[in-house]
């Protein structure tokens, strides 16, 4: 079986900094993206929109010059979102929306996840004016769905945990205050989160990560195959049945391809281990697995990875395409000078996919 589809956008994804930047963006090349999102978690943080960078923190406008470079001006479009912190101002809104950079601005719950203690609790822009000025300015919300500072069974539980909390309390919250405001919920991982975008308005839909179909927390902690910790973890079947169903809906419009894709050249480290999955290279593969892609889904699955996402961020379908096969493909890890960057897919022990990719002319 051969699939032509149009270069699709990875909607939230991960590249850092440095030396791994043009490894990172040369991998998303590789599988046939037309343009990210890239998250703003850098070491400092994305928390500006225009000028230069700083010691203490960097902007949008130099750090997607950064990516546009590592890629060789090859990504027709970059979207870096606004770190929010507790500096952030309704009036820095207002000013970044009118410059043109700004397009979303990204939620993180303090110390949620990797490199995220620079983040406030999510009332604070409810309160402060910020959600407000987003609204009115139509500039989208990236938000980490989970609550912070929940421990132990509410962290992560039989019966509940951070993500499902949020998605019960603090989001449809946010979207009866907010109602015009744009929200992307993203790497959603439970059918609680699955089900409220489905039934919200159009103003909200949901990214969904290739590990999110396809694994369990079963996977993960059986013989603890720590390639697949990451944040939000990986839930239970029913879940993940949830969200593989809300995905290949024939008419989903709402839900689309976000791989969270995040290189670490250590993952376990003396404290614990860094959360993230590293899907760049494997992503449209995986997703094709999850779907198990065929004639009677293609439709479902074109509008899951190359149609839905650049229709809400109002972004061009890529005149370009790239072929899924249904072929074996084996993928080496990344290579960066003496570094290495373990793929998904050989941190788990499965180096052969069962589909391949080529970039059609």
């Amino acid at each position: 079986m051969k699939f032509t589809l149009p270069k699709w956008y990875d909607l939230h994804a991960h590249f850092r900094q440095d030396e791994l930047l043009p490894a990172t963006i040369q991998s998303h090349l590789a599988m046939g993206c037309a343009g990210i999102l890239a998250m703003p978690n850098t070491k400092p943080p994305v928390t500006r929109v225009s000028g230069k960078n700083t010691e203490s923190y960097w902007t949008i406008e130099s750090y997607r010059a950064e990516l546009e470079a590592a890629g060789n001006s090859k990504l027709s479009e970059i979207i870096v979102p606004l770190y929010l912190t507790k500096e952030t101002t309704a009036d820095m809104i207002f000013e970044g929306a009118k410059s043109g950079l700004l397009k979303s601005c990204k939620y993180y719950p303090p110390h949620g996840t990797t490199n995220s203690e620079f983040g406030a609790p999510i009332k604070t822009y409810m309160e402060n004016g910020v959600l407000a000025a987003m609204e009115e300015a139509g500039i989208i919300l990236n938000i980490h769905g989970e609550e912070h500072a929940l421990h132990g069974e509410d962290y992560f539980g039989k019966n509940s945990n951070a993500e499902d909390f949020f998605y019960r309390e603090r989001v449809p919250q946010i979207a009866e205050k907010f109602p015009n405001l744009k929200i992307a919920c993203e790497h959603i991982t439970t059918k609680t989160a699955a089900d409220f975008v489905s039934q919200a308005s159009d103003n909200v839909v949901a990214t969904i990560t290739p590990q999110h179909l396809l694994y369990t927390v079963a996977d993960l902690l059986q013989g603890l195959k720590y390639h697949l910790y990451c944040l939000p973890l990986v839930k239970f079947d029913e879940d993940r049945q949830a969200l593989l169903g809300a995905a290949t809906d024939t008419g989903n419009t709402k839900f689309f391809a976000g791989t969270d894709s995040a290189p670490h050249t250590h993952k376990a480290t003396a404290c614990g281990c860094a959360a993230g999955c590293f899907t760049g290279l494997i992503a449209p593969q995986l997703y094709a697995e999850a779907f198990n892609l065929s004639e009677q889904n293609f439709d479902a699955f074109k509008n899951f990875l190359c149609l839905n996402g650049p229709k809400f961020y109002d972004l061009p379908i890529s005149d370009e395409t790239f072929t899924l096969e249904k072929k074996s493909q084996e993928f080496e890890n990344l290579k960066i000078g003496g570094q290495e960057v373990t793929l998904l897919t050989n941190g788990l022990n499965r180096p052969a996919l069962s589909w391949s990719l080529s970039q059609n002319d």
